[in-house]
């Protein structure tokens, strides 16, 4: 199907008369936000959108309450449950951007914070396609404020990072990439204002508050004593405003739409007779026929965090045993310091180790210090993290951590980082200290335990930002890394290069 020079969609009515339409290609460019308390139609405008736009453009929904797996069966989007790991997320938006497949990631059975962690690896997947697969796509997020929240809350600071990136990326950056975010929230004022603000188009309807009601006048521009409206819209009735609908606030009133979401609203049903006091007893206490077991809750309890699993595994490692029940001698500091080498360095040597997560490389690391019966106090968690960066780097961790060493300035200056980071500014470190060439982006994220040469150079400049490394160009157009104070300087490298080692291959699993 060739799409017009413009497609317009039919979102309804006008509020008087005449047919509500949409700009779908000035959309993909400006970005629309849609706000509405629960009931005001909020779904059922998205549902609209959605169905109106499926012929035209690719979608990706990011559903927290699985109402929109309906999708599949008339327009043919691909369910992806969320249920999986964060890699398995990221590859499977990756491949969504080559094929051009319409997908529904459905997060119905998570707990907020595992919602958070899903929708950011699938975000972060979409966006880090490569440059080949930047073709349109409608990205839809509903109850945006779970995923870009203006306040801190019972999730994690970790996960709520995360997530709200992943939502600013789609907001202010996605545009460049063909995404063009559609983000829906029952609550203005929780919703961060960074990922309000890159909104060009609005549809405001019915609030309460005063909070949401000031900010859906000062988003339309209106003055506030107009702002009591919002408490008069029926449901299904909106305010819209910008490039792509209106450039004057116009009430619409949103059309029918073909397929239903599979929750809907409690509706009001005739109570049956009342019973005698003994029988309600009897029905309430006593199990009928068919109960075999007790009913089982809807959702799944929530899941403990890996980290806090692994320390209480690491807790529970049975203790060394006693010198007089074990015949060999105990091991020195030097040899234990020693085996611990020898089994991060195993580790490393494996060729996937650089895509697997630090919680299964933590967890194999325990394995091998008990068979090598490496006694004492295991590594914690955060511990072992920092020694696979040193080790990672090719540095001898006991020659670093001395008084005089030159790398006990470098270990500084990674602690500075984020965890996650700090074995790729160690692996530049050893690189300058060698005058080796610096490394490509390809060998940045492999560092890093990623495929995406843009997730490299977005942590080159968020390192240079820090102040623990200075990039600069030679003539030729090849990268310079100096560590600073250090006179620590690569030799120049080629950015774009391959990796110097070769990617394991992906299984179909994958």
């Amino acid at each position: 199907m060739t799409a017009p020079a413009k497609v317009s969609i039919d979102l309804g009515t006008r509020v008087g008369g005449g047919t509500a339409v949409l700009d779908l290609e000035e959309l993909l460019a400006t970005r629309l936000l849609v706000q509405g308390n629960s009931g005001s139609g909020k779904s059922h405008l998205l549902r609209r959108l959605l169905e109106q736009s499926a012929p035209w453009v690719q979608q990706a929904v990011i559903d927290p309450e699985g109402d929109f797996v309906t999708l599949a069966d008339r327009y043919g989007h691909v369910v992806v449950d969320a249920q999986r790991g964060e890699t398995d997320l990221q590859r499977i938006a990756a491949r969504v951007r080559q094929h051009r497949v319409s997908v529904v990631l459905n997060l119905e059975g998570l707990d907020a914070e595992q919602q958070m962690r899903a929708a950011a690896a699938f975000l972060g997947g979409l966006f880090d396609a490569d440059r080949d697969y930047w073709y349109p796509v409608l990205v839809v997020v509903d109850e945006a404020q779970l995923f870009a929240p203006a306040a801190a809350g019972e999730v994690s600071d970790e996960a709520r990072k995360v997530s709200l990136g992943a939502m600013t990326n789609l907001m202010s950056r996605g545009r460049k990439r063909g995404l063009a975010g559609v983000i829906a929230t029952q609550r203005l004022a929780k919703l961060a204002k960074n990922v309000a603000a890159e909104a060009s188009n609005f549809l405001m309807g019915r609030t309460f508050l005063d909070i949401d009601m000031a900010r859906a006048a000062d988003l339309l521009g209106m003055e506030r004593r107009q702002a009591e409206m919002f408490r008069d819209l029926e449901s299904g009735n909106f305010v819209a405003l910008g490039p792509a609908l209106a450039r004057r606030p116009l009430p619409v009133r949103i059309g029918p739409v073909e397929t239903s979401a599979r929750s809907t609203s409690p509706k009001l049903v005739p109570l049956p007779e009342p019973a005698a006091a003994e029988d309600a007893h009897d029905l309430i206490f006593t199990p009928g026929a068919d109960e075999v077991r007790p009913l089982v809750p809807r959702r799944p309890p929530a899941v403990a965090p890996t980290a806090d699993v692994l320390a209480q595994l690491a807790r529970s490692v049975p203790p060394a045993p006693s010198p007089a029940a074990e015949p060999p001698p105990g091991l020195s500091p030097e040899q234990r310091q020693a085996a611990i080498d020898a089994a991060l360095r195993e580790i490393l040597s494996e060729s996937d180790a650089g895509f697997r997560t630090i919680a299964v490389l933590y967890q194999d690391f325990l394995v091998r210090c008990r068979i090598r019966r490496i006694g004492g106090e295991p590594l914690s968690l955060a511990a072992f993290r920092r020694r696979l960066a040193v080790a990672h780097a090719g540095i001898d961790i006991v020659e670093a951590e001395a008084e005089d060493s030159p790398w006990a300035e470098v270990l500084a200056m990674a602690g500075a980082l984020p965890e996650d980071m700090q074995g790729v500014f160690l692996s530049l470190a050893r690189a300058a200290f060698d005058r080796r060439p610096c490394p490509s982006d390809a060998d940045v994220a492999r560092a890093y335990g990623s495929r995406s040469s843009g997730r490299a150079r977005r942590l080159m400049a968020y390192m240079e930002e820090r102040q623990v490394i200075v990039c600069r160009l030679d003539g030729r157009g090849r990268r310079i890394v100096a560590i600073p104070g250090l006179a620590w300087e690569t030799e120049p490298g080629d950015p774009n290069a391959a990796a110097s080692t070769p990617l394991p291959e992906t299984t179909p699993a994958d």
